[in-house]
């Protein structure tokens, strides 16, 4: 389906294929090649020792791999990237979908394929990390139908990363690279391609800063930790900073030129995320911890509009551009 044409005027300082191909070579591919690697890792691991204490270490570093390439919504992780990350899930869904297979020992643990058409509640990162990690599901043997949903879960993850590698290595980076030529109905032009990347910038810092953050923030009189992304595992900081560091690297692979405001940015993110000691915002109930978490929060904000101004505006698309509808 083709994008809509963005409503702001690009003029271009370079050729915009090259940023693309740039955009594609330098981070977007690799990044999906390295979470395919890693998810084969984790099924692995999973296959062999189904055990928290065994498949946690190869859970991290999947999910590690996955933050990369985690908030690209186009193309093929326009819908694929929701099956492997759902979240948040203020509902918990998650927990229910799992809660009610044990129950029942519903017979789609045993089948690892089929397991591509359950609930995406129940499939990806947060399924797994509710398993591995949470108390009330954690105390399982091997042999049992715990840790047979812990496999299947492994090798649907797994699979959903081949897929989403296999689309993106083929068919979609090839309509990226082609925006503009005769025949591809998806980008009519170049600078649709080069816009619809970076709105994906954008929307990770807003996502990371309103969700990554603010949830747990909540309010001042009502704030809310067990929001947090990924609690249960611990990676609710390090997802902020890593999913800082992935919009840098896409927006600085779209540059061809220094970016040192937006190099600087990110390394106050660096250094606010260093300073938060809860890995989980588990104490942003106390006044200076919750500080903490604010500063962390502006400096996403601020590393925004440094992109916005040291490489959006030179593309020509205007500081305060709406990642969510073009405006």
């Amino acid at each position: 389906m083709r994008l809509p044409i963005l409503a702001t005027t690009l003029c271009l300082a370079a050729p915009a294929l090259a940023d693309v191909d740039s955009a594609l070579d330098r981070h977007i591919l690799p990044g999906f090649d390295a979470f395919a690697e890693r998810a084969a890792v984790l099924a692995e691991t999973a296959a062999a020792d189904c055990r928290p204490k065994a498949v946690g270490p190869a859970y991290q570093a999947a999910f590690d791999a996955w933050m990369p390439v985690a908030d690209l919504r186009l193309g093929p992780s326009e819908t694929g990237a929701l099956s492997i990350a759902f979240w948040p899930d203020p509902r918990g869904f998650t927990q229910r979908t799992l809660t009610r297979f044990i129950a029942e020992e519903d017979l789609i643990a045993r089948d690892p394929e089929g397991y591509a058409d359950v609930s995406i509640a129940a499939r990806g990162f947060f399924a797994l990390e509710m398993l591995i990690h949470d108390p009330a599901f954690a105390e399982y043997a091997p042999g049992s139908y715990t840790c047979d949903l812990v496999t299947a879960i492994a090798a649907d993850l797994h699979n959903q990363a081949k897929a989403l590698e296999a689309s993106w290595e083929g068919e979609f980076a090839a309509t990226l690279r082609s925006a503009g030529a005769a025949g591809n109905a998806t980008f009519l032009t170049e600078d649709e391609a080069l816009r619809a990347l970076y709105t994906q910038i954008l929307s990770s810092l807003d996502f990371t800063a309103q969700k990554r953050l603010g949830l747990p923030l909540g309010t001042f009189d009502r704030p809310r930790p067990a929001l947090a992304e990924a609690r249960r595992s611990g990676r609710s900081v390090r997802n902020v900073v890593l999913a800082a560091e992935a919009a840098h690297g896409l927006a600085t692979a779209l540059a061809d030129w220094p970016t040192p405001t937006t190099d600087a940015a990110l390394e106050t993110v660096q250094t606010a995320a260093a300073r938060i000691e809860a890995p989980a915002f588990q104490d942003v109930t106390d006044p200076q911890a919750r500080l903490r978490a604010e500063v962390l929060q502006q400096a996403v904000n601020s590393l925004r509009e440094a992109i916005e101004q040291e490489i959006g505006a030179r593309y020509g698309i205007t500081p305060g551009f709406n990642s969510q509808d073009g405006d």
